[in-house]
């Protein structure tokens, strides 16, 4: 009988995305053995910094600066493998030994070039209906996934590969024939093709396996998840989304671990809120405080290098995300972003058809009014303060308010980009 106590963690972010996950897994992954993606594609753009490093991770999980980790690419995740090659080499010209740290599941989805294709025709031809993709081939390889068409990590190895990967091109320039849409059929071909080589150099496994075999030799595992729960598929501000599982019970799925088998839910969220694309954003501000925003919280894509919008901190949404993923523990980032501001507010209820109401609406084009809560701001740099006790009283209080309105701890406050620019409380 298996006595062990290990479980599968999660980390996954409450907003729309751009949290700073990244910085946070690198932060625990200390704390594990295992760190695994199980979800999104590259779509994501996870970034760390330590001491004069910068980097951002787009398909790799955010353990693999740690020595002894294992990081997996789990099923849930879509994986072109350009991109992860390409990441590869710049951890590699680092001295980063990505293939004795990384291990891709067999059953993960391959992005192949005229996904990418497909989603700049599809994404041209909405108009003004554009939900702002990335243009990553994220959809398109998760509808091939769905629609079981999809070509797998695994098929790498299948003698008749390569037949597999013209038939699903093939059937990708019948769909383009709706578009009118003009593009070049062997964008990336061979480019992508080598990648695909380079790809079967590394450990492809049955993640669902590996993950299991972890728990039961007692190792413990941090699943790191992509994008925010506000884009999810199902409960995100469809059809303003992503195509993936951002909640918690994405883990399960991208990972092959039983439900039983989560531990705690870290929910990370920023101290006021940002969205890139379009979708609905109530406390979206669109004045000099929405500037000052996206100008010291420096909000740009790291992906796509976009302007992110900028609002106060929606605590409707947050409520909601915090009670579809079960979290356990709250870490809130760049709170340090406010340090200048006199007054800073939260959204604590809606006003939607001239009802106030504290549930985010189904409708996602309904028109919704925020009703706001004021705080004194705290007018002290932040990001050098390294004891709790240290804190002004001001940042205290916005601090208690979130917790008790969530009823859930806010066990680290990041206070920066850097690793020790955090309060692990």
């Amino acid at each position: 009988m298996n006595t062990s106590k290990a479980k599968v963690d999660v980390v996954l972010g409450l907003q729309w995305g751009d949290e700073g996950k990244g910085k946070i897994v690198d932060v625990l992954a200390d704390n594990y053995n295992v760190i695994a993606r199980f979800q999104g594609g590259p779509n994501a753009g996870h970034s760390l910094k330590f001491g004069e490093t910068s980097h951002v991770l787009h398909s790799i999980p955010s353990g693999i600066f740690r020595e002894g980790t294992v990081n997996i690419i789990g099923n849930g995740v879509v994986l072109d493998p350009i991109i992860f090659k390409e990441e590869c080499i710049k951890l590699e010209g680092m001295n980063i030994p990505v293939k004795e740290r990384i291990r891709i599941s067999k059953k993960t989805h391959l992005i192949i070039p005229t996904h990418r294709i497909i989603d700049a025709a599809s994404e041209a031809s909405k108009g003004k209906s554009k939900i702002g993709s990335t243009l990553k081939g994220i959809g398109p390889a998760y509808m091939d996934k769905t629609g079981r068409n999809g070509l797998r990590v695994g098929d790498l190895l299948a003698a008749d590969f390569r037949e597999r990967f013209e038939a699903l091109r093939n059937k990708h320039f019948n769909f383009l024939k709706q578009f009118d849409f003009k593009y070049d059929p062997d964008t990336d071909l061979e480019k992508w093709l080598d990648a695909a080589e380079y790809l079967k150099n590394f450990e492809l496994v049955d993640g669902e396996y590996l993950i299991n075999e972890e728990l039961k030799a007692g190792n413990s595992i941090l699943a790191e998840g992509a994008q925010g729960s506000m884009l999810d598929v199902d409960f995100g501000s469809y059809p303003f989304v992503t195509s993936s599982t951002t909640t918690c019970s994405g883990s399960c799925l991208g990972l092959g671990a039983a439900p039983s088998s989560i531990g705690k839910v870290y929910g990370i969220f920023k101290a006021y809120c940002t969205r890139v694309g379009s979708g609905p954003f109530p406390t979206e501000l669109f004045d000099q405080t929405g500037e000052q925003l996206r100008k010291q919280g420096h909000e740009y894509g790291a992906t796509t290098g976009r302007e992110r919008r900028c609002g106060w901190l929606d605590m409707v949404a947050l409520k909601y995300a915090i009670m579809i993923n079960g979290v356990t523990d709250l870490i809130m980032m760049k709170a340090d972003v406010m340090d200048n501001f006199d007054t800073i507010k939260v959204a604590t209820s809606y006003v939607v058809n001239g009802e106030e109401t504290k549930c985010v609406p189904y409708d996602t084009y309904a028109e919704v009014t925020p009703i706001y809560k004021e705080f004194k701001g705290w007018n002290t740099p932040l990001s050098s303060i390294r004891e709790e006790k240290d804190l002004p009283t001001e940042f205290r209080e916005y601090i208690a308010f979130i917790e008790k309105e969530t009823g859930v701890r806010i066990s680290i406050i990041s206070l920066g980009p850097d690793r020790v620019e955090t309060i692990v409380r």
